[in-house]
């Protein structure tokens, strides 16, 4: 049967597993894969695997438990290897570039920051601050049919939005870059336009989050933050 990963960490790391399960239905026994200087945090993998809810928070589990007990490296839900000889292997092949990700990692934490901002506000900033868009916008509410300066309004206020966007979304990751030791930004999603995540000291994670809260205050309720974490640091692996 195939072996399902789920972290690595260093072979000297406590492995709390009592208590934990690993993914399938029936839950799967966790096992850990070993060599000199690494561990592998393991089960057999059901040959139907998909990211069902109840596997997801096995894996996400296990991550957590052993978060707690110091650095680990965290597999993305799904990676699986032929089987245990083959992920022994694979940590003695790559053991350098492992040990070094561990090291990087050692009392660390990841938060990820999503940043949006209200859009009746930043309409009204944007008609309020650009001559050309104010005319535009007056013009068409004038003449409901003139449809070339509705579409030369709708490109300029596009491309204001962007621009402004991308301004305050480099302003607030720069704003709290200085409170983390490493940053990685994220694609934008629908609604944020910042997506960034940052790898914070563990014993700096309540600075971290006060400098987030007072950068939120500072902008004020135009904007809205959401920081999420701990979290497993995919981002910085």
């Amino acid at each position: 049967m195939s072996t399902y990963v789920y972290a690595i960490t260093a072979a000297d790391h406590p492995l709390r597993l009592d208590g934990l399960s690993g993914i399938g239905n029936p839950a799967s026994d966790l096992r850990t894969v070993k060599t000199s200087e690494l561990s592998a945090v393991v089960s057999d993998s059901p040959p139907d695997l998909r990211a069902k809810r109840r596997d997801l928070v096995a894996h996400q589990s296990v991550l957590e438990r052993l978060m707690a007990d110091g650095a680990a490296l965290p597999m993305r839900f799904g990676l699986v290897g032929p089987d245990d000889d083959q992920v022994r292997a694979a940590l003695d092949q790559g053991k350098d570039g492992y040990t070094a990700r561990l090291s990087e990692l050692d009392g660390r934490l990841e938060y990820n920051l999503k940043v949006s901002r209200d859009e009746e506000s930043l309409l009204r900033e944007i008609l309020s601050e650009s001559p050309e868009a104010r005319r535009l916008s007056e013009y068409t509410r004038q003449n409901p049919g003139a449809q070339d300066q509705k579409m030369a309004l709708g490109e300029l206020v596009s491309h204001e939005v962007q621009a402004r966007q991308e301004a305050a979304g480099r302003e607030v990751a720069a704003a709290l870059a200085t409170a983390a030791e490493r940053v990685s930004e994220g694609e934008p999603t629908k609604t944020h336009f910042l997506n960034v995540s940052y790898l914070v000291r563990r014993d700096k994670a309540s600075a971290f989050s006060q400098a987030v809260h007072e950068e939120a205050e500072r902008r004020g309720d135009e904007y809205t933050f959401a920081l999420n974490g701990p979290l497993p640091p995919y981002s910085f692996v």
